[in-house]
């Protein structure tokens, strides 16, 4: 049997269901959502909660989120919650642009767990999160597990199991410098010259 592709284009938005992570472009959620997943959704609206299997791909804006598997849940308060799980192999990855710049977001781990009520998004198990310029990678952190307080805008990381890579289990952070712009070269200024053409001081 040829695999089954699900494709929402949230009509589960309406009903508040599914409003994703804003670590960035604010923008992105005012755009209309679209689920993709190689198996059949359930979608429980007496519980409020709606369950995807098989190479999901959640896109909103210029968020993108992929994992094997993501519940969606929102809370009777309508907080929404959700939870992207992949595996060693293949971890739940996170991208979205951030605003105002050319800045983008990515990260990925073997669970991706969001609180809208928090306003927290954590990276669970082998968790790497970068900020790239462009296309260029400006700064990178790995750990066991990486929070990302969108309220107070600060990441918390914490140490891992030990692996191959990395025997200890420690935090790794790699901050770039930001670019400054360099100072204007200093242009001598011209001497006087007198009516013979002796130069005057």
């Amino acid at each position: 049997m040829s695999s089954l592709r699900s494709v929402l284009v949230v009509l589960l938005s309406g009903s508040g269901l599914l409003s994703l992570p804003a670590m960035a472009a604010s923008a992105d959620r005012t755009q209309p959502l679209t689920l993709e997943s190689d198996k059949p959704c359930t979608v429980n609206l007496a519980r409020q909660v709606s369950q995807c299997s098989g190479n999901v791909v959640i896109t909103q804006g210029t968020l993108v989120l992929r994992a094997e598997q993501i519940e969606l849940r929102e809370s009777r308060e309508g907080h929404p919650s959700a939870t992207a799980s992949g595996s060693t192999a293949k971890p739940a990855q996170y991208r979205q642009k951030r605003d105002g710049s050319d800045e983008t977001v990515e990260g990925s781990a073997t669970r991706i767990d969001y609180d809208g009520k928090a306003g927290t998004l954590r990276f669970v198990g082998q968790a790497v999160v970068r900020r790239l310029r462009g296309t260029t990678v400006a700064d990178e952190i790995t750990g066991g597990e990486i929070v990302w307080d969108n309220v107070a805008e600060q990441i918390s990381v914490s140490g891992g199991a030990a692996s191959a890579g990395n025997p200890g289990g420690r935090v790794r952070a790699v901050i770039q410098p930001r670019a400054t712009v360099p100072a204007a070269p200093q242009v001598p200024l011209p001497l006087k010259t007198g009516p013979s053409g002796a130069d005057r001081p």
